[in-house]
């Protein structure tokens, strides 16, 4: 059996998409069960890099701001979703091409959709620039990446 959440961005601009999420398995292994995949694309976005992730709260009643930080339940400096330290909700970089649409296609083994982790109930950000990935070398490096403001964002719901 399979998890399933989708989550719909949109913002201010003409920035808007859809994310879908799935994981195979349910029950958890050492690390924390199966790899959540996302797909899905976000059109409007300048071409290049933008951060993505998921922030601690499902509260956008004052837009994207209202979702928080980044979802960091471990207390964990920011990194790349390959980064060994990073926050749960760390996922990257989403490229947007001369279209300004990014296709969303992403495994990672950090989320989960069940537990006390699980990421339905958040908020899905893409930001407007590149996140360094914790490698700025600055203080704000390590909590967001250096990504900048907020697009778009959506509460990640449970899909059928």
């Amino acid at each position: 059996m399979a998890l399933k959440a989708v989550c719909v961005l949109k913002g201010a601009g003409e920035v808007f998409g859809t994310v879908h999420f799935e994981q195979k398995t349910l029950f958890s292994s050492k690390d924390g069960g199966a790899p959540v995949k996302l797909t899905g694309q976000i059109v409007g976005l300048t071409p290049g890099n933008h951060g993505f992730h998921v922030h601690a709260f499902g509260d956008n009643t004052n837009g994207c701001i209202s979702a928080g930080p980044h979802f960091n339940p471990h207390n964990k400096n920011h990194g790349g979703p390959k980064s060994e330290e990073r926050h749960v909700g760390d996922l990257g970089n989403v490229v947007a091409g001369d279209d300004k649409v990014a296709i969303i296609d992403i495994e990672d083994k950090h989320l989960t959709l069940t537990g006390p982790y699980s990421i339905i109930g958040r908020t899905m950000v893409i930001h407007e620039k590149a996140d360094d990935l914790g490698q700025g070398g600055d203080d704000e490096s390590l909590k967001t990446g250096n990504a900048g403001g907020r697009l778009a964002c959506g509460v990640i719901g449970i899909a059928q």
